[in-house]
C-alpha cells in the first residue's frame, strides 16, 4: 500500500485516493465501462469509493452495486444523504434504499451532502441511530464551511465526525485559510471532490497551465498527475476524482507513486496562491 494515507477516526487507513462516481449511471450504454472502471481501481488499490443518492437519482449506486458485488470486503463504501432526508426517519427509509442499491447491509461511511432544514443536532441523532442499527459503521458531513463546522462540534456527539467532504483543487484553495488547518489539528481527513475541476469551467485552463505541463514533463507524467498530487500533497487529505474508463483509473492511480518537490510546489503556490483571506467556501 502507497505511503500517502489518510486516517478514519484513527482506526482504518486508506490511500490518499479514491474513486468519484458524480455523473455515473445517466446512460445505461455506459455501465459495463462504468462498472469495469470501479473494478480496475478497486484492483489498483483505490478502495474507497464515493457516491450518493442524488447521483443519476440513485443511477450511481446501482452501478456501484454492481460493480462491488462479490468484492465488497476490499472497499470502503461511502454514500451521502440529501439534506431533505437528513433526519428521523426519512433519514433512516434513505439510508435504506441506498444500501439496497448499493446490494449492501452496511455503509463504512455515511455523509451529510450539504445543510438543510433539519439541524445538525437532528443529523447527528439519526446517524447515531444508523451506526446503533449496524446500518453506517460511521458519518460524516459534507460542503461544511469552519464556522459550520463548529456550530457542530458544539452539538452533543458532534465530534464523532469522520470527514469533511468539500471542493479542492489548486485554483480553489480557499478552506486553506481556516477550514483545511482546523480539520488537520483535529485528526479529520479532508475528501476533496473535484480535485481536477472538472465540475467547473477551470478545467481546461488548469490541464493546460504552463508551470503544471513544465513540471508534469519534467517528471514524464500527465498534468491531471500533477493536480492530483498536489491535492494529495496536504496532509489529511484524500482526492476522490471521477474516472469513467480502466485508463483513467490507472492513471489516477498512478498520481499516488508521484512527489512534488518543494521547488515544485513553490511554483504551483506562486501559479495558483491561496487567497490571503476568509473566502466563501466553493461548491458544485
Amino acid at each position: 500500500m502507497t505511503d500517502k494515507q489518510v486516517v478514519f477516526n484513527g482506526d482504518v487507513r486508506l490511500p490518499a485516493m479514491g474513486q468519484g462516481t458524480w455523473f455515473m449511471g445517466e446512460n445505461a450504454s455506459q455501465r459495463s465501462r462504468e462498472v469495469s472502471a470501479l473494478r480496475a481501481g478497486i484492483d489498483a488499490g483505490l478502495s474507497l469509493i464515493d457516491t450518493a443518492e442524488m447521483y443519476a437519482d440513485g443511477g450511481a449506486e446501482e452501478v456501484v452495486g454492481e460493480a462491488i458485488n462479490g468484492f465488497r470486503d476490499r472497499v470502503f463504501l461511502v454514500s451521502k444523504v440529501y439534506p431533505w432526508n437528513a433526519g428521523g426517519q426519512k433519514a433512516i427509509a434513505a439510508c435504506e434504499a441506498s444500501l439496497r442499491r448499493l446490494g449492501t447491509d452496511y455503509l463504512d461511511l455515511y455523509l451529510l451532502h450539504w445543510r438543510g432544514n433539519y439541524s445538525l443536532a437532528e443529523t447527528v441523532e439519526v446517524m447515531e441511530t444508523l451506526t446503533q442499527q449496524g446500518k453506517i459503521r460511521r458519518w460524516g458531513v459534507s460542503n461544511l464551511d469552519y464556522a459550520d463546522m463548529q456550530e457542530l462540534w458544539n452539538v452533543d456527539g458532534g465530534k464523532a465526525c469522520a470527514t469533511n467532504q468539500v471542493l479542492y483543487h489548486l485554483a480553489s484553495r480557499g478552506i486553506e485559510f481556516d477550514l483545511l488547518p482546523w480539520c488537520q489539528q483535529q485528526a479529520m481527513p479532508i475528501m476533496a471532490y473535484c480535485p481536477l475541476a472538472q465540475a467547473g469551467r477551470l478545467r481546461d485552463g488548469l490541464l493546460e497551465n504552463r508551470t503544471v505541463c513544465e513540471i508534469a514533463h519534467a517528471h514524464q507524467v500527465s498534468s491531471a498527475q500533477v493536480l492530483l498530487a498536489w491535492v494529495i500533497s496536504h496532509a489529511g487529505v484524500m482526492a476522490i476524482p471521477k474516472a469513467a474508463s480502466v485508463e483513467h483509473v490507472k492513471d489516477n492511480a498512478a498520481a499516488l507513486e508521484l512527489t512534488l518537490s518543494v521547488e515544485e510546489l513553490a511554483m504551483l503556490d506562486k501559479a495558483f496562491p491561496a487567497p490571503g483571506r476568509k473566502t466563501r467556501l466553493d461548491m458544485v
